[in-house]
């Protein structure tokens, strides 16, 4: 079972138990967030959002607050004595996936769903055969 679900602007596939470093989220350490952006779920069957899946949440618990490595940033112009050195640390949280939850509430919406898409179909074969 896994989902992909949009934290801080990017696109992560998320499974139960996972961690794993993300953009800096606001939240002191040991804090639960959840997201409600999920994009996709695979629980036996594919579940697509449009654009959005709605009812499914991911939990998670900010583990600790880093620095990535240095990026260095170094840029020059041959024969003209031009360098320039600059660089930065990304700030990253570290997250714990703790749960991605409300299955339930999504099969129940889509089943719902499958009834009215079986009522279309019957609706156009009525109306061919009667042609």
């Amino acid at each position: 079972m896994f989902a992909i679900v949009e934290i801080a602007g990017l696109q992560y596939k998320v499974e139960q138990n996972q961690k794993l470093f993300v953009n800096r989220l606001k939240g002191d350490k040991g804090a639960k967030v959840s997201f409600d952006k999920v994009l996709l779920t695979v629980n036996g069957a594919v579940t697509v959002g449009a654009p959005a899946v709605s009812g499914i949440t991911v939990d998670v618990e900010i583990l600790d607050h880093v620095q990535a490595d240095k990026v260095i940033v170094f840029k020059k112009k041959r024969r003209k004595g031009y360098t320039k050195k600059n660089g930065h640390r990304q700030q990253l949280t570290q997250i714990l996936v703790t749960g991605i939850t409300g299955f339930d509430g999504a099969k129940k919406e889509a089943k719902k769903a499958a009834p009215k898409k079986a009522a279309k179909a019957e609706v156009t074969e009525t109306s061919e055969s009667a042609e």
